[in-house]
């Protein structure tokens, strides 16, 4: 348990999940500082309005000498980061200092709460900003942490005076471990991450462990459509709530089973509508401002836990369609001499294709160029096949250099192995699209300077950090 009013130091600060940490232990009125690199990262913008202290470069003297708790990023260890190997070495001065790591100290402030904890593959950003705005509007006062900044919270995360919290949960390294959550809404399971998660079973076997400690009187919201997530679900000893899409082709028993499901889809000018049913009932049209097909399963799942937590359905209704979305999220950055540009976090084949059938949806008469930024050699190897025939949609493909982790083995696979292997699929497919592999930002950056014109939609994807390419373009 975190303590009220304490001194409070994180290590790798600039990660997303720490920024959000620091951001929500400062505005609970800690004193909160922290390290790391001198690069310059999305995070830093939450920092800095938080007015948050952040030393760089990692160094032992950065380290406050009053000090009850240190927080550090799971990035780095005593081997690679001086201030770890620093504390490690001078057990004496640190005696009372708690030392916990990110999803330690998560799970301890956490734990505190009412719990709901939003996780899975894919969405998880969306669902948890957007389940927490609705509660916000609502006046449940409640405390979120989301994994991006989210501008209508003017950061990402609210501290709030009631009993909720709602908080972005990451599988990756087993983080869910730390979580004891009364509610857990689980959009999906997709292999992932296979740096940690050597198997796909390994990989589900994580998020089965955590959906058994949902106590009996908890919940679980989980999309109905989801095979690896219907396999879990039966471990679950909370009441399981579940949610689906009615669309061309999925319209029988299937889709009918579940206790919310949406249907008629329709897109107007920059909204979407869709009629909800619970249990036989219809609730009426609904609308939101965020595009694509797996923004209305997101709606779902949020529309979902919302009722849970007991907020009317009108005030849903009327909020879900307010909430204007995180950043790096199909995130609409500027133009640039016409050419509309647009910043997404997808980096993982299904990410990519649903972002990029929300876009054509939305945007049907743009040329679609994609600058793809490949997070992860261990990533781009293991789904090498499905990143293949993910970007079929694209007019034009650009692929820059992979974006490695320290924590992993470089090598293996290349982008340009990968832009091959696209250009091999799309003839075999008769698909007509240009696809390179350039390696650099700034190669990148000249390219397009000449090769944009009005009218083009620019799609820059990924985990890393191709968002720099439109500082280089706005």
């Amino acid at each position: 348990m975190i303590e009220p009013k304490q001194n409070i130091y994180l290590i790798g600060i600039k990660g997303v999940g720490l920024t959000m940490l620091a951001q929500f232990l400062r505005r609970a009125g800690h004193a909160v500082s922290g390290s790391d690199i001198k690069d310059v990262f999305m995070t830093d913008r939450v920092l800095g309005a938080t007015k948050i202290k952040v030393l760089s470069p990692f160094s032992p003297k950065n380290i406050p000498t009053n000090l009850d708790l240190i927080i550090y990023s799971s990035a780095y260890t005593p081997d690679n980061n001086s201030e770890l190997a620093f504390i490690k070495v001078n057990p004496d001065r640190f005696k009372n200092v708690r030392i916990l790591s990110y999803a330690a100290a998560l799970g301890a402030v956490f734990n505190k709460y009412y719990g709901v904890a939003v996780c899975g593959s894919h969405g998880k950003t969306t669902v948890s900003a957007w389940l927490g705005y609705v509660l916000w509007r609502a006046k449940k006062n409640p405390n979120v942490l989301v994994g991006s900044r989210v501008p209508q919270f003017k950061g990402s995360s609210l501290h709030g005076e009631s009993k909720y919290f709602v908080a972005e949960v990451d599988e990756y390294q087993n983080k869910l471990q730390y979580f004891k959550p009364q509610g857990v809404v689980l959009n999906n399971i997709d292999y992932d991450h296979p740096d940690f998660f050597k198997t796909p079973a390994a990989y589900t076997k994580v998020f089965s462990d955590f959906v058994k400690k949902i106590p009996r009187a908890g919940w679980l919201v989980i999309n109905n459509s989801d095979s690896n997530t219907a396999k879990i679900k039966k471990v679950c000893s909370g009441k399981i709530i579940s949610y689906d899409l009615m669309t061309s082709g999925r319209e029988g028993k299937e889709v009918r089973g579940a206790d919310y499901y949406a249907l008629n889809l329709k897109l107007k000018n920059a909204d979407q509508f869709f009629t909800v049913i619970h249990k036989g009932k219809n609730l009426g049209e609904f609308k939101i401002s965020l595009w694509g097909e797996h923004n209305v399963l997101n709606a779902l799942a949020v529309i979902a836990a919302a009722r849970i937590l007991k907020v009317p359905l009108s005030v849903i209704k009327k909020q879900l369609a307010g909430f204007k979305g995180t950043e790096r999220r199909a995130q609409v950055l500027g133009s640039y001499h016409g050419a509309l540009i647009v910043d997404d976090y997808a980096h993982h084949p299904t990410e990519i294709k649903a972002t990029l059938n929300g876009l054509r949806g939305h945007y049907q008469n743009k040329k679609l160029i994609v600058v793809f930024h490949p997070h992860t050699f261990t990533r781009t190897k293991a789904l090498f096949k499905d990143f293949v025939s993910s970007f079929a949609t694209a007019d034009e493909l650009i692929i820059l250099d992979i974006y490695g982790s320290a924590r992993e083995k470089q090598g293996g696979v290349s982008s340009a192995e990968l832009a091959k292997a696209i250009n091999t699929y799309n003839h075999k497919k008769q698909i007509k699209q240009s696809v390179k592999n350039i390696a650099t930002i700034p190669q990148v950056a000249t390219y397009l300077k000449k090769a944009l014109k009005s009218g083009d939609l620019l799609l820059l994807m990924g985990a890393g950090d191709v968002f720099r390419l439109a500082e280089k373009l706005l």
